[in-house]
């Protein structure tokens, strides 16, 4: 019985960093030949000029087509969307819902190399808050300078 799943994209919660990276470069290893969403989710920093591009919403743009080209390489057929959301873990879900995803994949990241404690806020939102399989991906630590 074929339910559909692998007609149905798999959606990245992409932001640049390396967890993304890592997130995209792992469902690459466990998924083939599927179609997929990467998303870029951009919160207002003030109020909005009228007929003036938002740069925050530019760089948004940049970054998921940054991640989509990434998953491209890796054998997605990727799709980069950049929407505005806040909290960024709620446009992730709404996404997810609105794209009938079959599954959530999310990069997890690291303080910083004095703390090395993961962070994963957004995706443990995001898991609280959908019923969708979600992967998320722990970057390795940021290495020590010694």
């Amino acid at each position: 019985m074929n339910d559909g799943i692998n007609e149905r994209p798999v959606l990245f919660a992409y932001d640049g960093l390396e967890g993304a990276k890592a997130a995209i470069r792992q469902a690459a290893s466990q998924l083939q030949d599927r179609r997929a969403i990467v998303l870029t989710v951009w919160q207002p920093a003030g109020p909005s000029r009228a007929g003036r591009e938002n740069p925050i919403e530019q760089h948004a743009r940049r970054v998921a087509d940054e991640g989509a080209r990434l998953a491209r390489v890796h054998g997605f057929d990727a799709q980069a969307i950049a929407e505005r959301g806040d909290p960024v873990w709620e446009r992730i879900v709404q996404s997810a819902e609105e794209h009938d995803a079959s599954l959530v994949v999310l990069g997890a990241h690291w303080r910083d190399p004095m703390n090395p404690v993961p962070t994963g806020l957004v995706a443990a939102a995001a898991a609280d808050h959908t019923a969708r399989p979600l992967l998320i991906v722990h970057a390795p630590p940021p290495r020590s300078i010694a």
